[in-house]
């Protein structure tokens, strides 16, 4: 079993992207910016109420600064291909699931770590394609290297699980 990572300067620089190709505008500090947007009023799934917030940059074809809003529908809009990528990549994981294993993922759920799990929904949209109760950890970010911390200390213990190099 593997994991599917979602790098979150992916979702960064799609939108980043798609802020320079449909609104004509550059952030000067745009991966920061756009880190922001994502956080703040990013979601996997349309939001019922959408959100708004301001970008600051400058106009592409005037050259000139310029402050744009930005709903959480033009980002949801703009991030969807890489959210389509991470939904096969889900999907792709769940068909090579060992039967054994399929019973306590239905049981349990999938969790979601890391910064991409932040984004709002997305956990939302991967129950809502999967049919698999998703979960976002409780602390995304640092779990995975406090896991790793945890089975160190107990490394002989893991260490008959671990697999060989070649």
């Amino acid at each position: 079993m593997r994991g599917v990572r979602l790098e979150h300067l992916v979702l960064d620089r799609v939108l980043a992207r798609a802020l320079r190709a449909g609104l004509r505008v550059a952030s000067p500090v745009a991966l920061l910016w756009m880190n922001k947007l994502l956080r703040q009023i990013g979601s996997a799934l349309p939001l019922d109420e959408p959100l708004t917030m301001e970008v600051k940059g400058r106009d592409l074809i005037a050259g000139l600064p310029r402050t744009i809003p930005i709903t959480s529908s033009e980002v949801t809009e703009a991030i969807e291909q890489p959210l389509q990528q991470i939904v096969s990549a889900v999907r792709n994981v769940l068909e090579q699931t060992p039967p054994e294993l399929s019973s306590d993922i239905i049981d349990k759920g999938m969790v979601m770590s890391g910064g991409g799990s932040l984004l709002r929904n997305i956990d939302k949209l991967l129950t809502q394609v999967t049919g698999v109760p998703c979960h976002v950890a409780e602390n995304p970010i640092d779990c995975v290297a406090l896991g790793t911390g945890e089975a160190l200390k107990h490394y002989d213990f893991f260490k008959k699980s671990l697999v060989q190099s070649i």
